[in-house]
């Protein structure tokens, strides 16, 4: 039997300026009723100021002055534990915040010192080709006219930067050129940064945590809340950034033995998570899984076909991440690419870059790690050789090199591999293929057309016994689209007929010159409506800079972003197009919360400690960030709770509380009753619906979810399938209804809500 994981469940919460930490500390009453365990909480070290996130931290030694500080972290200690919760933390070894560098005490110490100062080995800068160089300037030859001199500093508008002692004499150009830094134009960062970054923002410069002076100075006091108590667990973001992740969560173990400790590592299909010391990853191979089972797999061909119709041709999907992949390693992070290619003095650089950006391209997996690494460097060099014959010897050299774990080039290769298919993949491929956007989300496949049961239960199973107290979520502060309009939307792949006939009515009268982006955006506007047009519009634009096809963020395009704005305009503006949209949207919503009820039972019950986003305990329409941080409304959701407290068995209808009932008493029964969640046994049915049931005893709670709503209501109902138990009376914690016998009729047991959580009869009332 799987040991009880330390941590039960979590809640997230992004504690920001806005929101600090005795607004977080608030909340204890209310997350202690709702049943999770732990509050987990955004980065709560010191950030660049008016950090929305916490991802930029400039200052290691202390707690976050704009949340409150130590003072403040300690009363939210002392809120935790008086309602018997635990406190989990996000940290960030990767990479700090530089973007304000009079914030940053380390990074300013360089930028005076240079090479001399004490801090010069905590970032990973390359010395020897020169200057820091730091992209700042506007785009233009004559920046630098505008640098000044004020109080012994260099500005540069709102940019201040120190002075090296014996060089403030002269004007602000002369004292610039005598710098440890070069002020650059914003455009050169991506070819030509001399330090490692955090994919391509230059406002995030790497760490050097494998140094152990800089993890012990940078992990001082996160450690030291460990060692107290204070924290009983540990997120770490982006462990793929670093030089040697395995030795660093080795170091990070010993320091933390005790901790529950997670990584952000995200997972491709089928990729298995290295024999790391930790309790497992962060969960997004677990969201693609369960958000996979309520899509109807029997669709993928009309989806395929809609999409080759609407774009004028189809373009399969490993073809196109390897063309973005490319941009990204050849472009976006160009002077990583070129950092690399100066480790292969002996050949012809510009081959050797061409050869590391396509084995780049061609790598399957975010990182390779042994011993899985060696296969996926090896098919990564065999496509390479596929796509560019011309390469041949210099791909040999270099793989040959790569082989090596001791060669400085295979030491670095893999930070790049991560950030091309961050970049190329997350954030520009799938904004442009629009074929099915449920699908396309982080750890996600959209080549993987949905999640057959059996895949699932297999996927559970081994779940159960390799990782249990991995990290279970289905919406992140990272996602593309919140669970619930995945959830809807993955009712279009019941309806694609209906769906090709909508959508290419809409298209037709609100053309976009980029047909493939405009799918995306009628999807979009589907999944999530009603959506404020202010957030639709903003969505728009990014998602639109993102696929850069028609328009991108270093060089916008005007003409085609009015164009879309237009189009986002018009859904609200035109009102035959706003009334079409509402009643298609409506339609299909109901069945949208069969679905989202049904995969957040089943990520709450699974294998694994479940995670719930903040806010996302009722309906939430949220897409990427910034919109997945908007302010969330707490106090309905005390009362709605209170209400479900006081016996109310609330109808599924837009005010969620059918949602909120799901979700308190999946993580109430984890809670009080958890030897109930340790084993993990598909539950089979039996009858003509047995496809549209899932359903899994993990133990003595058995969790069942309705799956594809909209064809079982074509095929007349349940129609007597029945659900085989091994209990003989067991009560649905949803409804209080007690079943005895060891069929159950899905007719009668789904007859309240499309879900039901099943708990043996007396251990709910030994419970209460």
């Amino acid at each position: 039997m799987p040991p009880t994981p330390r941590v039960g469940s979590t809640y997230r919460v992004q504690i920001r300026p806005g929101f600090d930490l005795d607004a977080t500390a608030g909340l204890a009453g209310y997350l202690a009723d709702l049943g999770v365990t732990h509050l987990y909480s955004a980065p709560l070290l010191a950030a660049t100021p008016g950090s929305p996130h916490g991802y930029d931290v400039v200052d290691h030694r202390q707690v976050n002055p704009e949340l409150g500080g130590e003072a403040g972290r300690q009363r939210l200690l002392a809120a935790l534990r008086a309602v018997g919760l635990g406190l989990v933390v996000d940290i960030v070894p990767n990479h700090a915040g530089v973007a304000r560098p009079a914030a940053n005490p380390a990074w300013w110490d360089v930028l005076r010192r240079g090479p001399d100062s004490a801090y010069a080995r905590w970032f990973d800068i390359h010395w020897d080709r020169g200057r820091l160089l730091l992209p700042v300037l506007a785009d233009d030859p004559a920046a630098l006219d505008d640098l000044k001199i004020v109080d012994g500093e260099l500005r540069y508008h709102e940019h201040r930067f120190p002075i090296a002692d014996g060089t403030g004499d002269g004007t602000p150009r002369e004292v610039h050129d005598r710098q440890h830094y070069e002020l650059v134009s914003w455009r050169r960062g991506d070819s030509e940064l001399t330090y490692r970054r955090f994919f391509a923002v230059a406002d995030l410069a790497g760490l050097r945590v494998e140094d152990p002076e800089v993890f012990a100075a940078t992990h001082e006091l996160i450690l030291r809340w460990a060692e107290a108590g204070e924290i009983d667990g540990i997120r770490v973001d982006h462990p793929d950034g670093l030089r040697d992740p395995t030795g660093y969560l080795a170091r990070l173990r010993a320091a933390a033995p005790d901790a529950w400790l997670v990584v952000e590592k995200i997972l491709e299909y089928g990729e298995e998570l290295p024999d790391w010391p930790v309790d497992g990853t962060t969960g997004y191979e677990a969201l693609a899984a369960v958000s996979g089972l309520f899509v109807d797999p029997d669709a993928e061909g009309d989806f395929t076909a809609l999409d080759a119709r609407l774009v004028g041709g189809h373009t399969s999907w490993e073809d196109l991440t390897h063309d973005t992949k490319l941009e990204a390693a050849t472009r976006l992070l160009s002077a990583e690419l070129t950092r690399l290619a100066i480790l292969v003095p002996e050949l012809d650089r510009h081959a050797v870059r061409a050869a590391l950006a396509e084995l780049a391209a061609a790598f399957a997996v975010y990182r390779g790690y042994p011993p899985e690494g060696t296969r996926h460097l090896a098919a990564a060099r065999s496509e390479a050789g596929r796509r560019r014959p011309d390469l041949t010897g210099v791909l040999d050299t270099v793989t040959r090199r790569l082989r090596d774990p001791d060669d400085e080039l295979a030491k670095r290769f893999p930070q790049l591999t991560g950030a091309v298919m961050a970049k190329g993949v997350e954030d520009t491929a799938f904004y442009r293929w629009s074929r099915f956007i449920a699908l396309n989300e982080v750890g996600g496949s959209p080549a993987h057309f949905g999640t057959p049961p059996a895949e699932f239960h297999r996927f559970a199973a081994a779940r159960n016994v390799r990782w249990p107290a991995a990290m279970t979520t289905i919406s992140t502060h990272d996602t593309k689209r919140s669970e619930d309009v995945r959830a809807r939307l993955a009712v279009l792949s019941e309806l694609p007929e209906r769906w090709a006939v909508q959508v290419g009515s809409w298209m037709a009268r609100v053309p976009l010159p980029d047909p493939a982006f405009a799918h995306l955006l009628w999807q979009t506007a589907v999944g999530a409506w009603p959506v404020e047009r202010e957030r639709l519009h903003a969505y728009a634009e990014k998602a639109a800079r993102e696929a850069s096809t028609s328009t991108s963020w270093a060089d916008p395009d005007p003409a085609f972003e009015q164009a879309m704005h237009d189009l986002v305009d018009a859904l609200y503006d035109d009102p035959a197009l706003h009334a079409e949209l509402t009643a298609f949207a409506d339609r299909i919503t109901p069945a949208g919360w069969s679905n989202s009820l049904g995969q957040k039972l089943v990520q709450l019950a699974m294998p694994g400690v479940p995670d719930t986003y903040q806010g996302t305990e009722l309906w939430d329409n949220s897409l990427v960030d910034p919109d997945n941080r908007r302010p969330v409304d707490f106090g309905v959701r005390r009362e709605l709770l209170a209400r479900l407290d006081a016996g109310w068995h609330p109808p599924v209808d837009a005010s969620g509380a059918a949602k909120l009932l799901v979700v308190s008493r999946t993580l109430r029964l984890r809670r009080d009753r958890p030897e109930l969640f340790t084993g993990y046994r598909p539950v089979p049915a039996r009858g003509l619906a047995a496809r549209h049931v899932v359903a899994f005893d993990r133990g003595g709670a058995i969790a069942v979810a309705t799956r594809l709503p909209v064809r079982l209501a074509a095929l007349g109902g349940w129609r007597g399938t029945r659900l085989s138990v091994s209990a003989h009376s067991v009560t649905d914690m949803f409804t209080g209804r007690v079943y005895s016998g060891s069929e159950l009729l899905l007719h009668d047991l789904l007859s309240t809500y499309p879900v039901a959580l099943l708990a043996p009869t007396y251990s709910v009332e030994a419970a209460a």
